[in-house]
């Protein structure tokens, strides 16, 4: 239902009421579910009315919605029960305990058992618990203050105890101003109308007594008020359109109401996007807008009757309060753009071999772009270094597998090409389509490790298009073909989904989500456009494509716009932008000069530019100009309706040539990318350059890169194989592109960057730090980036936040900004119970809610689950012994919780039940670490053993434990830690005698790196980047070493005389890092808790842009001076003692 809408029932409910309809309000506001009135639910109890309470109560929640409604159904049953066995009807008590108590044994067998044997009791008063019930008008009453606590905390109940406010009368006097306005339109108004019906729109009748043109009936705004549902309807028939600046699920259903109010009614309409016979829905999700939150059930206890301590009683009984969530929204503002933001300058070439057929840049990794062919070829390019690092011919993986049909058609040997490639949404799988029936799907381990994940036989002729969506979070291919059907299949193959409806070859798809609505729009190469649920109940759109042919269509980056490009028959061009709540063109971009014989192909990027590929050039507009903005050549050479793709950033863009090639366009931002990934400056190794033209800063030198042929192949002497110090190589399958950091690796020793003085990078001091006498013993960022929580040994946690400023206009954490000590009015501390607890030996631990909303931590006490916003303790489980020495959420389920113990045990614990689910064991001593993989479907946990131990999340069977190597004579002691790498296969392995990364799919290890020269002391703390490619390592001395992921080789060292005073430094204690947070959005940025209880902010200097020496400063300086690179700041060590 709109929000114009729901507020026309907010005026009915206050007309009703000025009007004394007092069944009708009280029946609308059950029937809405938008108003809970409080006076009228007191006032039903009080008086006994036990049904019309529970029917009243209906329009709001279930029994088994969450555990705020099963206590309130208790407690009125409860007492329903009571009262029977007070006056001694035990027939009527019988009646309820097995009617309506009955279910909630499933809950508590205990407590129905307890209330069961009070039917053998004279007086139920004999009960210990019951003994201060007195009569029944107080035991309401008392009841009421618990029901109205409880309503108050369910969130289901959020924002429905009061009315809004409104002038007396507010529908009148709407009706009114409709009725003078009407009347300001009559041809002959008069003076004083005589207004008798709202039926039909007033009009006064001409003086000279003739009639009046026959007035045209009109909707008066009476709307039937369905009960909300999880996803708004498709095909509501709400007079009042969705308000223009309402951003939400409501366009869409504007856009679609038309077409799906002909074919369903609207209670059909309005069913769960995803059915629970395809996919698995969580419980009561359709009920999501009308309870939008669901805390886990609540125990069933007796209520106490005593007057005093009914509120302590409360928090006592019910495990776990109202979770608000925390979001630190941050306003989208559109910044200020030149023409030089458009990606025009030829960076380099890059030869196919073969016409290109489609492209997509990977979604993280911005240099890599993964490219199909004609001759059925899958390529994946590192355009930084012009190289192949992938290339799979088309081949059949199973031909058995295949139908008759399929194999009959491969008889005639006929070239079967690519359709269509394209990577996840998370990068850890890319998908092709072919022009014969198949699509095939590889799991990305690394840029040199495509695996043969699933090969499905998607159509029947010629697969168009492929796309990745998430339906109800679960990763899903989207598929179209000739056969005029759009499937959907999830990663085993199976098919959840088969849309029918086109009457023509299916050319293209389009997933997306809009707020709670998840669905696919379709184009038909008759033009024709449609628009799916994930449900069985046919499209909900049937509309006509410009040009009525060939369409795709594309939205902005940010999912707020819609677009579309195709071509007519005739060879016209369109290219325009969709009003999603009429379904209507918003506007059509001009600047189409040629006729085209086949499809062009269009991409949107950074929320500001369209660009189409047309009569050999790439042309580019505003999206809020329908005039066409720049256009370039691309220094000539483009195919005639050349393909493109831009990259996440829109720093890049490729597209392709004549001469089976691609060329990669940057703007400003991306050639310095680019250069920094070393495109200009082992192009300055490879050929003479004027060195007035490296003196230049900025990015001269690559701007004419394409002037020299820079690829380097496999076989290429600079490329020698990764072998150090004699050890085994990296295996392919992890192995990382070589950039130009590799080739000067071979060439000479690595230059390690030295970071000594606080100039030399950007870091800040967190005010008001944990006590001094306590250290930082957890560090986590939120996972909005804005924030950066603290939990110190003493069991308090501190945070601390940036706001949007003139200095910091994304709001985001950032070195360059002290942020502010965030406590709510209150002045509430987070802090942990640590009574009884021996600071010195617990093992503080700590997890975040993935929406930051609430945050569990422990101090070798209970678990206490705090909100985040309010800071208040909202329940606390698990008390010792054993105590918990680490947390982590289940990936799949925010209501699991495995939790490591001292006793060296897994505790799977889900807080809906309150319940111990499983408990594992296998290690020997107490749990340092849990990493969950959804890829592989395991937990790795370690521990103080040095053990890693591999369960399965299915069974929570251990499929494997593997022993750390320790240095000879080291007993396993100290911490272990694990992280998983973004990709779910690699593992980092963290010990204070050595850092190792294993493939988790064997627990092979690939390679380790053990403190060494510079930095020999033992390591304190160690996690990767948010990005994986960057590992940080604390050491006890101080010091903070960047490493490289992949290799383990040390770029860069951080020295404590960075980022401590020369006071610190001097006195008596030592002070170093013992907890270390990667930013979860900048790669670049961490931070280190130490050992003092202070808490720093470390970024590189914006010049550098990222940690390590630049390998084109050293190239450059080499170059102008004629001599081998250095650096003031670069030691002669070579760090790079990583064993394999």
């Amino acid at each position: 239902m709109t929000s114009l809408s729901r507020e026309l029932v907010f005026l009915i409910l206050q007309f009703l009421e000025e009007e004394k309809f007092k069944e009708a309000v009280h029946k609308l506001e059950q029937e809405s579910g938008f108003f809970f009135n409080m006076k009228y639910f007191e006032e039903k109890v009080q008086a006994g009315e036990w049904d019309e309470v529970e029917k009243y109560l209906s329009g709001f929640t279930k029994v088994d919605d969450n555990r705020y409604s099963m206590k309130i159904f208790f407690e009125i049953r409860k007492q329903k029960y009571l009262e029977a066995l007070d006056k001694q009807d035990r027939a009527k008590a019988v009646e309820i305990l097995v009617g309506d108590l009955k279910v909630f044994s499933t809950f508590n067998e205990e407590l129905y058992k307890e209330i069961t044997q009070l039917l053998t009791l004279t007086n139920f008063r004999e009960n210990e618990q019951l003994s201060k019930y007195g009569d029944t008008k107080t035991a309401r009453s008392i009841m009421l203050i618990e029901l109205k606590k409880l309503i108050e905390a369910n969130p289901l109940f959020r924002e429905k105890l009061v009315l809004p406010t409104l002038k007396s009368s507010r529908l009148r006097t709407l009706i009114n101003q409709s009725l003078n306005w009407q009347h300001q339109l009559c041809k002959n108004p008069r003076s004083n109308p005589d207004i008798k019906t709202l039926f039909i729109d007033h009009t006064c009748t001409p003086s000279n007594g003739a009639l009046a043109p026959a007035p045209a009936p009109v909707s008066i705004p009476a709307v039937a008020v369905p009960k909300p549902i999880a996803y708004s309807s498709l095909g509501g028939h709400s007079p009042f359109p969705p308000a223009a600046a309402t951003a939400n699920a409501n366009a869409l259903a504007g856009w679609m109401a038309n077409a799906a109010a002909a074919a369903a009614s609207s209670s059909s309409v309005q069913a769960a996007v995803v059915t629970a016979s395809s996919l698995p829905v969580p419980p009561n999700q359709v009920s999501v807008l009308k309870r939008p939150i669901t805390p886990p059930p609540a125990t069933l206890n007796m209520v106490d009757y005593h007057h005093t301590a009914d509120h302590e009683h409360l928090m006592k009984r019910l495990r776990t309060q109202s979770v608000e969530e925390v979001s630190y929204p941050t306003s989208r503002q559109q910044a200020s753009w030149t023409l030089d933001d458009l990606p025009r300058t030829v960076a380099c070439t890059m030869q196919q071999g073969s016409v290109v057929t489609s492209m997509d840049f990977h979604p993280s990794h911005h240099v890599l772009l993964l490219v199909g062919s004609n001759n059925g070829e899958i390529t994946l390019w590192e355009v930084a270094m012009r190289e192949k690092l992938v290339s799979k011919p088309f081949k059949i993986w199973d031909m058995s597998t295949c139908s008759l049909t399929f194999q009959a058609s491969m008889v005639k040997d006929t070239p079967i090409s690519v359709t269509r490639v394209a990577w996840s949404p998370d990068g850890n799988f890319l998908g092709a389509a072919f022009t014969k029936h198949l699509i095939h799907l590889y799991a990305y381990n690394g840029p040199n490790d495509f695996r043969q994940h699933l090969e499905i036989e998607a159509h029947v002729g010629q697969v168009n298009d492929l796309a990745f969506a998430h339906p109800n979070k679960q990763l899903c291919v989207v598929t179209c073909g000739d056969d005029k059907i759009i499937k959907v299949w999830d990663l085993s193959g199976r098919k959840l989904f088969n849309f029918e409806g086109h009457e023509a070859a299916v050319y293209s798809v389009c997933p997306h989500q809009k707020e709670s609505i998840q669905f696919i729009f379709s184009t038909a190469v008759d033009g024709k456009i449609k628009a799916w649920l994930y449900d069985n109940l046919g499209s909900r759109v049937d509309y006509d494509a410009p040009g009525h042919w060939c369409t795709t269509m594309l939205y902005s980056a940010d999912g707020s716009r819609l677009f579309s490009c195709g071509t007519s028959k005739e060879g016209d061009s369109f290219l325009v932008e969709w009003n999603e709540s009429e379904g209507a063109l918003k506007r059509t971009y001009t600047g189409f000069k040629k006729k085209s014989a086949a499809f062009l192909q269009f991409d949107t990027t950074q929320n500001r530019f369209l660009a189409v590929g047309e009569d050999h050039q790439i042309k580019f507009w505003d999206m809020d100009n329908v005039n066409i903005l720049a256009s370039t050549d691309a220094d000539g050479g483009l195919q005639s309706l050349p393909r493109l793709r831009f990259n996440k950033e829109g720093n890049l863009l490729a597209v392709t040539t004549t001469d089976n090639g691609i060329k990669i366009l940057a703007n400003a931002a991306g050639l310095r990318s680019l250069r920094a990934a070393g495109i200009s400056s082992f192009e300055a190794m490879r050929s003479p350059i004027d060195p007035s033209s490296i003196k230049v800063s900025g990015f001269s030198a690559v701007t004419n890169a394409n002037a020299v042929n820079c690829k380097v192949e496999r076989s290429s002497p600079v490329r020698a194989p990764p072998v150090l110090n004699g050890a085994d190589s990296i295996p392919r399958s992890m192995e990382k592109p070589r950039l130009l950091d590799d080739v000067i690796d071979k060439s000479k020793p690595w230059q390690l960057t030295e970071i000594v003085d606080p100039v030399q990078c950007r870091h800040v001091t967190m005010p008001e730090n944990i006590d001094a006498t306590h250290k930082v013993a957890r560090l986590l960022y939120t996972n909005s980036g804005v924030g950066l929580l603290a939990l110190g040994s003493s069991g308090v946690q501190k945070l601390w936040k940036w706001s949007r400023s003139e200095q910091n206009q994304s709001g985001k954490a950032t070195a360059n900004v002290v942020p502010h000590h965030w406590q709510p009015n209150s002045g509430l501390l987070m802090k942990n119970d640590v009574s009884g607890v021996n600071i010195e030996e617990s093992v503080p631990c700590i997890a975040l809610s993935k929406n930051d909303s609430y945050v569990m931590s422990a101090c070798g006490g209970k678990v206490s689950l705090f909100n985040m916003m309010t800071f208040k303790v909202m329940t606390t489980f698990m008390p010792p012994p054993p105590a918990s020495t680490f947390l982590a959420f289940h990936p799949q389920d925010n209501n699991i919780i495995a939790i490591g113990m001292e006793d060296s045990t897994i505790h799977l614990y889900n807080v809906r039940v309150d319940e111990v689910k499983s408990k594992l064991k296998g290690h020997q001593k107490r749990i340092t670490g849990l990493a969950f993989s959804n890829n592989l479907n395991i937990l790795v946990s370690s521990g103080a053993d040095a053990q890693l131990c591999i369960w399965s999340i299915d069974t929570w069977e251990k499929r494997k434990s593997v022993q750390i190597q320790l240095p000879a004579g080291k007993s396993p002691s100290g911490d272990t830690r694990v992280q998983f790498h973004s990709d779910q296969i690699r593992l980092l392995v963290s010990h204070e005698t050595q850092l190792a990364i294993y493939d988790a799919t064997k627990m092979d290890r690939i390679c380790q790196w053990v403190p060494q020269d510079v930095l020999s002391a033992p390591i304190s703390y160690a996690g990767y980047s948010c990005n994986s490619q960057l590992v940080y390592a604390s050491f006890c001395d101080g010091n903070i070493g960047v490493l490289d992921s992949d290799s383990l080789r040390l770029r860069c060292r951080i020295a404590p005389s960075v980022y401590l005073s020369p006071s610190v430094l001097s006195g008596s204690v030592p002070v170093y890092p013992v907890a270390v947070a990667a930013h979860p959005q900048d790669p670049n940025q961490f931070a280190v808790g130490l050992n003092d209880g202070s808490v720093k902010v470390l970024e590189p200097l914006e010049s550098d842009a990222k940690w390590g020496v630049s390998p084109s400063s050293v190239v450059d300086s080499s170059l102008v001076n004629g001599r081998p690179g250095s650096s003031s700041n670069a030691s002669n060590h070579t760090p790079d003692q990583a064993q394999r």
